[in-house]
């Protein structure tokens, strides 16, 4: 894992897909299974083993009508060689290696740990830095690998190793390809910091306008502090939140492109759920291959990442949005990462795009959905 090679030329983007032109009889309704389902690239900072990032991969590899192309991973809850070793060995024990990862960006587009550091010592410390993260707080609900500063090192993981291994190819460059492959029927669901996102789009001005939506899990608006020790990210600072805060740049970049549309998940739907010992319990006796192992290695956190997948999987979960135009604080200031937000009409003019904004959701739906899709037997595909 220490030295996977990036592939960011753009030449394998306009490649001629033949695949398709080769199906016979035999295949077609298979094909037609296959055009019928609904198509998605996740984009997840997939640290593990289990926890919100992985469930949420979890939870599109079970649902029967999603066909997910591939995984593609950015350094953000860690670095991204270890987040494309757990992700492999993930897809091994769901029994789903068919899937391929894609390793993208290792580092944000203009922030570093050293300057994460001199930004703390001017305006406070901030409660979670991911893969920068050097103490851990003392919530009881985080078990993690020791921090360790190379991004290249992957430490044994207590799942175990994968065998199998991940695409030669780029995050961007298989982005970029995949939407040219289906245009207009490709969703991103992006869980974790967009640099792979805003990479792709600098690299291929025609991504976000080929694919059908983006949906994302990020930004803070004005969330009610849950009763958990993770509220301390934002009891003080409502408009920050890990993902946006972490690669400012790319958010703004990101927030600037013309997707058909954008739907966006923040902290604030996300402060009434909680995956509860009883659901890992619960999800331990399910009838899905990796179901054991959600059973031990699972951990209580918000549902961050299962809600902007139950989100794009059933929009009727949403209780209540609203239409604005949002950007990320770049500005190296106290507010740098903050979430930004006018009415339409309001902003400031510089290229800001609609975005659907979910602000309440209903949460004993989100549960039953998130349960039964993970305690499900693994659907045919």
């Amino acid at each position: 894992m220490a030295n996977i090679l990036f592939d960011v030329a753009l030449a394998s983007t306009v490649l001629v897909v033949t695949a398709a032109l080769m199906l016979g009889p035999a295949n077609d309704c298979r094909a037609a299974d296959a055009d019928a389902r609904r198509k998605v690239i996740i984009d997840q900072d997939a640290f593990g083993p289990a926890g919100s990032n992985m469930q949420a991969i979890l939870m599109l590899l079970q649902s029967k009508d999603v066909e997910v192309l591939g995984i593609t991973i950015p350094s953000g809850d860690g670095w991204r060689d270890e987040e494309v070793s757990h992700t492999l060995r993930l897809l091994e024990i769901a029994q789903r290696a068919e899937i391929p990862v894609y390793p993208g960006a290792v580092f944000p587009l203009v922030n570093t740990q050293s300057r994460t550091k001199r930004w703390e010592a001017l305006y406070g410390k901030l409660f979670y830095k991911g893969a920068w993260t050097e103490e851990w707080p003392a919530e009881g609900a985080v078990r993690r690998t020791p921090y360790h500063a190379d991004p290249y090192l992957v430490p044994p993981s207590p799942a175990g190793q994968p065998t199998i291994q991940p695409a030669h190819e780029s995050a961007f460059s298989f982005l970029s390809r995949a939407v040219r492959e289906f245009p207009g029927q490709v969703t991103i669901i992006a869980a974790g910091p967009l640099t792979n996102i805003a990479m792709t789009s600098r690299l291929d001005p025609q991504f976000s306008s080929l694919a059908k939506e983006l949906v994302f899990m990020g930004g803070s608006f004005n969330p009610t502090p849950a009763d958990n020790p993770f509220a301390a990210e934002y009891v003080n600072a409502t408009r920050r939140e890990f993902n946006m805060r972490f690669d400012p740049e790319a958010a703004s970049i990101v927030l600037h492109e013309p997707w058909k549309k954008i739907t966006e998940v923040p902290i604030d739907p996300t402060t009434k759920t909680f995956f509860k010992a009883e659901f890992i319990r619960d999800v331990s006796r399910g009838q899905a291959p990796f179901d054991a192992y959600l059973g031990q290695f699972g951990q209580s956190f918000p549902m961050w990442d299962e809600l902007a997948v139950a989100v794009w999987l059933d929009p009727s979960i949403v209780t209540r949005s609203k239409t604005l135009l949002v950007d990320v604080d770049t500005s190296f200031t106290a507010g740098c990462g903050d979430t930004l937000s006018w009415a339409p009409g309001e902003g400031p003019g510089l290229g800001e795009r609609a975005v659907n904004v979910v602000f309440e959701v209903d949460v004993p739906r989100l549960e039953r959905m998130t349960l039964a899709l993970l305690k499900a037997p693994t659907p045919p595909h």
